[in-house]
């Protein structure tokens, strides 16, 4: 009688499973000899006993059969920002434990509490390596088994309410999160056991919630995604499955938050990043073929932002101005859920800085920055290690902020309109004396279109130092030419700067002595002196009197005391 009652049911069962062509009986969680992986055993016909028994479980529910897994201290996900939630993953429970008894690789696939264990076709024990393998250290898959609650949402804005969960997705009885909330181990319907279609991550998205991700080219791009992410991806997957099949004629909008992220086992642990290094993430779209602008061919120039440099040390809860380890990496800059193609006018941050922290003119941090030259303070403000002056200064300042500051007696108008009102006759349109500047008019991509190339905007890389957007000679002795002083040429007009129209003398000391602009102008701001003068003291040095010293004595006239190129000059007025 009990063998026909077990017989019974098993044939209701497998009538009510076959009806779906998605069912466990057409997956490969079909272990059994009929299945449809390769992995499987070498007799029988029954698909649930890998799992379940109606006698003889091992005491985990529902009617658990499989032999569970003796790891109990597997290596669990963690990262600075749960730290900032005082979130800690614990161990392994719940219905996760369940599924790792066969993915942690641990146990034999046969192992069952009702009987014998079942043998595997071509010797095969445990779970073969591979995607599906997690093996004991977790940390570089999704959390599980934590406690998601409104307390936790309430911390952090990037998550939804769990309340919100009314759908597919659904937390365990103790309310934690599980590999139940994700994977539906009878139902393989939208491959790799998903509980929904994660098109447009729309599963992510169901927890997820980062803000401006809805208006963010990722999140809407039509472009076909890069064969990189989609072999990648689709690898993870049995081949041929509904899941592999989607992802090979995706395109970036179709595969969103996967573009970038992966669920198990991910490259880079922090983040769970498809690529190790950080940049290369980003560099999978952004290299000239998928997305028209190639950013990597601008790393790779002389003078470049060193997102390489210490790239692995960011963290999206760390010091914005003086982290732990100073480093430079694409997240620093751009918020890849946030950023958008809206323009912006000075000096106002366009779409491509959305959602990043910067550093207002006063010094406080702001997040969301507001203004492009915010995002610059980051560094190269009050930064304690900002580095030396490119340029050797009778006024030393190396802090931006300060150098830009509206208080000084001179300033290029990167904050604020500039203070010569009255006349400034080499301005070359559309510039005027009312106008501002972003920091990136001067140091950008020497490629990009603000120098009449077809790259990208912005201060990635370029072939002048310091990241400069065109040429410009910092040192004497190399003599005058619209190439050398390229980068001041693109504002002010050469042949105006050249004439007596703004300084008398400006011919006689570019050209015939061939002193470099910096040689007395320090571009960004002096605080205590007049028309950006600053001397660079690598040519400029005291007057037989002890001093270097500019004075202002009207409009285009002054009085200089020092020694330029041997030649001394005591109160020599022009």
């Amino acid at each position: 009688m009990k063998t026909l009652l077990k017989t019974l049911l098993a044939w209701l069962l497998l009538a009510g499973l076959t009806a779906r062509a998605d069912s466990i009986i057409n997956s490969v969680h079909n272990l059994s000899a009929a299945g449809p992986g390769t992995v499987k055993a070498t007799i029988g016909s029954d698909a649930c006993v890998f799992c379940h028994t109606a006698h003889h479980a091992n005491g985990e529910t529902p009617l658990w059969n499989h032999s569970m897994s003796s790891v109990s201290n597997y290596v669990v996900y963690s990262s600075a920002r749960l730290d900032a939630l005082k979130l800690t993953i614990p161990q392994p429970n719940g219905s996760s434990r369940l599924c790792l008894s066969c993915h942690d690789g641990t146990v034999a696939l046969g192992n069952v509490s009702s009987g014998q264990a079942v043998a595997m076709q071509n010797g095969v024990t445990t779970m073969p390596a591979g995607a599906n393998n997690l093996g004991t250290d977790l940390s570089s898959d999704h959390p599980i088994s934590f406690v998601y609650d409104s307390n936790l949402a309430g911390l952090d804005s990037s998550i939804k309410d769990p309340s919100l969960l009314t759908g597919k997705v659904r937390l365990d009885r103790e309310g934690r999160l599980q590999c139940t909330a994700c994977h539906d181990p009878h139902n393989n319907q939208y491959g790799n056991f998903l509980v929904m279609d994660n098109s447009a991550s729309a599963l992510c998205l169901t927890c997820h919630n980062p803000p401006g991700w809805t208006t963010s080219p990722h999140a809407l791009s039509g472009i076909a995604a890069p064969a990189v992410i989609t072999v990648r991806l689709a690898s993870a997957s049995r081949p041929n499955s509904k899941f592999a099949a989607r992802i090979k004629s995706a395109t970036i909008a179709g595969i969103g938050c996967e573009n970038c992220h992966i669920s198990h086992r991910a490259a880079a642990k922090t983040h769970l990043m498809q690529s190790e290094t950080p940049e290369q993430n980003c560099f999978s779209c952004h290299n000239g073929i998928t997305v028209k602008q190639d950013l990597a061919a601008d790393f790779d120039k002389p003078s470049v932002h060193p997102i390489t440099l210490n790239s692995d040390s960011h963290s999206p809860v760390e010091d914005p101005v003086n982290p732990p380890m100073r480093h430079v990496t694409c997240a620093d800059c751009h918020n890849a859920h946030a950023a958008n193609a809206a323009t912006a006018f000075t000096p106002n941050a366009s779409g491509a800085l959305a959602g990043v922290t910067g550093i207002s003119a006063a010094g406080g941090t702001l997040t969301p920055l507001t203004k492009e030259y915010q995002l610059c303070f980051r560094c190269h403000a009050d930064s304690a290690e900002r580095g030396p002056a490119t340029v050797q200064r009778q006024y030393i300042q190396t802090n931006t902020r300060l150098q830009f500051s509206t208080g000084n007696q001179s300033f290029h108008p990167v904050e604020a309109v500039g203070r010569n009102l009255a006349s400034v006759p080499s301005l070359i349109m559309p510039w005027t004396v009312n106008s501002l500047i972003y920091c990136t008019d001067c140091h950008n991509s020497d490629s990009g279109p603000k120098a009449g190339g077809n790259g990208a905007n912005g201060p990635h890389g370029s072939i002048y130092r310091p990241l400069l957007e065109r040429n410009l000679n910092l040192g004497d002795f190399q003599g005058e030419s619209a190439g050398a002083y390229a980068l001041c040429y693109k504002c002010h007009s050469r042949p105006v700067v050249l004439s007596s129209a703004s300084f008398p003398l400006h011919e006689s000391h570019v050209v015939n002595d061939q002193a470099a602009c910096t040689t007395c102008h320090d571009s960004h701001g002096v605080a205590n002196a007049p028309h950006l003068v600053n001397f660079n003291t690598l040519y400029v040095t005291n007057s037989p009197s002890g001093v270097v010293s500019y004075r202002s004595t009207g409009l285009m006239h002054g009085v200089c005391t020092l020694t330029c190129h041997g030649v001394i000059h005591n109160n020599t007025p022009y």
